[in-house]
């Protein structure tokens, strides 16, 4: 069995000790350890155990993320995997904070506009992933909020209500339903679904394997950066709320609306925030601009 090999195999042993988050949480902070465990080896450490783990190959690690140009929001989730790792190990000290890592903040302005708008999902052919995407795409959802929903107990009329245990830090929220697009979708999902309490997840599959089934399906479909279709909701949203595009689609930034246009945007902006469930009105930017 190869160094890589090796080391891998003790790192899966060691994480059935991970009791911290849920099934999910658990599943990914473990992939991104073997991501971890890979590039230690792939940029010359030879080692096979992951209790041999020492402050250098953090180190040597993270600098290897930000010379690949990594985002700092990325390196920090990374690096955060490491320090529950750090804790199953018995080495709480072992992964230094990110200002000794030289880790600089997150950014939170769009530079780019993300968004995807009007894709083509014509080459989904599986019924409960295409409802999963027009659900993403009309009300703004994430992933795994468009896979764990469960239409029927979702649909409260006029608005959609998502309820804590599918959404991303148990922040349930209501998006108003306002289109005939959107009814449509809801209603195609409660009739994929079947029973009342059943979500867009098939029967004989967990949510880690529809995921997993997810992300092939829509790889092979050729469609990219899916979490734009949220951007795309936000930035639709924002204009229908303000009367103007956003900052990033060429509308006017904060520095040259007029008074009465501030609060009109503050307003809007709060009113987002907690249809995308965020806690900051500050994450808005990273959607519309700011």
């Amino acid at each position: 069995m190869s160094a890589k090999n090796n080391l891998k195999h003790t790192v899966i042993q060691l994480l059935k000790q991970d009791r911290l988050g849920s099934f999910a949480t658990r599943h990914d902070r473990k992939q991104l350890i073997l991501r971890f465990a890979e590039d230690l080896v792939n940029i010359g450490y030879k080692i096979t155990d992951i209790h041999s783990l020492k402050l250098k190959h953090i180190q040597a690690v993270t600098k290897f993320w930000q010379d690949k140009h990594l985002s700092n929001a990325t390196i920090k989730n990374r690096l955060s995997a490491l320090r529950q790792l750090a804790s199953i190990l018995r080495k709480p000290m072992l992964v230094p904070s990110n200002t000794e890592l030289n880790i600089g903040h997150r950014k939170y302005i769009s530079q780019i506009n993300r968004a995807v708008i009007n894709p083509n999902f014509e080459k989904i052919t599986h019924p409960y992933l295409r409802a999963s995407l027009e659900l993403q795409r009309l009300f703004g959802l994430r992933r795994e909020e468009s896979l764990k929903i469960k239409p029927h107990m979702a649909d409260g009329g006029n608005e959609l209500k998502l309820q804590p245990s599918w959404c991303k830090g148990g922040r349930g929220r209501n998006i108003p339903i306002q289109t005939e697009e959107q009814r449509y979708w809801l209603d195609k999902a409660k009739e994929i679904a079947g029973q009342f309490r059943n979500s867009l997840i098939p029967q004989n599959k967990n949510y880690i394997q529809h995921r997993y089934y997810y992300d092939k399906q829509v790889q092979q479909a050729g469609l990219k950066n899916l979490h734009g279709l949220r951007h795309a909701y936000a930035q639709r949203r924002y204009k229908e709320l303000t009367g103007w595009d956003a900052p990033i689609n060429g509308g006017p930034n904060s520095k040259q609306l007029a008074a009465e246009q501030k609060e009109i945007d503050y307003q809007a902006k709060m009113i987002l925030t907690e249809e995308l469930g965020h806690s900051r009105i500050l994450i808005v930017a990273v959607y519309c601009g700011k």
